[in-house]
């Protein structure tokens, strides 16, 4: 046996790709081509149809690759060439019509390593797809002298043109203001008032430098992440918190309300004197017009807790009724105390609705406690609120 066959035969396989699909859309060749003579056609083929063509010139080089390399080959070596054509819609398409024809042809020809001829602006697409499957010794790029740089600004431009118009957020600023200081333009020429444009121009300008400048957008994206990721509260916890803001805006608008009456009820003095003097009656009037919304307002705060308590089967609901009865009771001693200081009652209304008042929380405290040692049973309270309870 000799030593050229005692050695392992090693494939090699001069690929030349065409990811664009030039070759079966112009020329008509279908791919995988194998063979000098095969390749050599086709290009002879593509170039007829398109002179200026860059893959003809890359199968021309492939070819240029094989006959050399087949020249100098050491024994061991077995030399084949083939063509690969991908897709005219490139992308995703193209890579996986040239990935499938290159399994179809390693599954015919096993090599063990590959050198590939690209025409240059595919070859960053191509080289993975090749080296996932075989090794790559030599990569053999082919672009046309007078229109290298030509190609490569207009492959640039081309995705940074796709870039601008297929991502948000540069078509946002690139595109979206251009068109509406474009539609701007059109209404204002309609209306017969461009000299006003420069005006628009620079309103839509400065909005745009003020949203962007101090993060508008971004503060309204969050917002709208937070109002779409909300979850609000259970019922009763609604409940509480609306009737809470409810008891408050009550309280804001009685002050409204005793300032007016206050204002339309006494002369405002000129002098400290004055003011002195009519103090009381101004108090008065500021409690006659405020104290019947405070105390509604205070009342519906603690409804809404009640409701809650009641809902969850708190103790502190008992109390919480107590609070109510006893504020309700208060307007009248606010009511009394208004009388006195106008010069409408006299001192012992007020002590008569004091008095009154302490009976009925007295008497409050004490119903309350026989309805929770009949009621124990429906309270989910624990030992810390049975204490708190007791002590309050």
């Amino acid at each position: 046996m000799s030593e050229a066959e005692g050695k392992e035969q090693k494939r090699i396989l001069i690929l030349c790709v065409d990811r664009d699909g030039d070759l079966e859309v112009k020329a008509g060749v279908k791919t995988p081509v194998v063979g000098r003579t095969g390749n050599l056609d086709a290009a002879v083929a593509l170039a007829l149809h398109d002179p200026e063509e860059p893959d003809a010139n890359a199968i021309f080089e492939a070819v240029r690759i094989y006959d050399r390399l087949k020249n100098e080959s050491k024994p061991e070596e077995v030399l084949e060439i083939a063509t690969l054509s991908g897709s005219e819609s490139g992308g995703v398409r193209a890579d996986r019509k040239i990935a499938a024809g290159l399994n179809d042809l390693l599954a015919s020809y096993p090599a063990k390593e590959v050198i590939l001829v690209t025409d240059g602006y595919s070859d960053e697409a191509v080289l993975p797809l090749v080296q996932s499957r075989v090794p790559v010794s030599s990569v053999r790029r082919i672009v046309i002298k007078h229109s290298e740089s030509i190609e490569e600004t207009a492959a640039l431009f081309s995705r940074y043109l796709k870039m601008i118009a297929e991502n948000p957020r540069y078509s946002r600023v690139a595109l979206g203001i251009p068109g509406i200081l474009l539609l701007i333009l059109g209404a204002l020429a309609i209306f017969q008032w461009v000299q006003y444009y420069l005006i628009a121009l620079a309103i839509v300008i400065s909005v745009v430098l003020v949203v962007k400048g101090f993060g508008a957008d971004r503060a309204a994206k969050r917002l709208y992440k937070w109002a779409k990721e909300y979850s609000p509260p259970p019922i009763r916890v609604q409940i509480s918190n609306y009737s809470t803001l409810a008891g408050a805006l009550c309280m804001v608008l009685s002050v409204y309300l005793g300032w007016t009456t206050a204002a339309s009820g006494i002369v405002l003095p000129a002098d400290l004197a004055g003011w002195l003097n009519i103090l009381p009656k101004a108090a008065g009037f500021f409690i006659q017009g405020s104290i019947t919304l405070i105390v509604v307002g205070a009342c519906v705060a603690l409804l809404g807790r009640a409701i809650r308590w009641y809902l969850e089967r708190d103790v502190r609901l008992l109390r919480n009724a107590a609070f109510i009865i006893i504020i309700g009771w208060s307007q009248q001693i606010f009511v009394s105390t208004s009388d006195l200081l106008l010069g409408n009652a006299g001192i012992g209304k007020l002590i008569f609705s004091i008095v009154v008042g302490i009976l009925i929380g007295v008497a409050s405290v004490l119903v309350i406690f026989v309805v929770h040692k009949y009621t124990k049973e429906f309270f989910r309270e624990t030992e810390e609120q049975a204490r708190e309870f007791g002590e309050g």
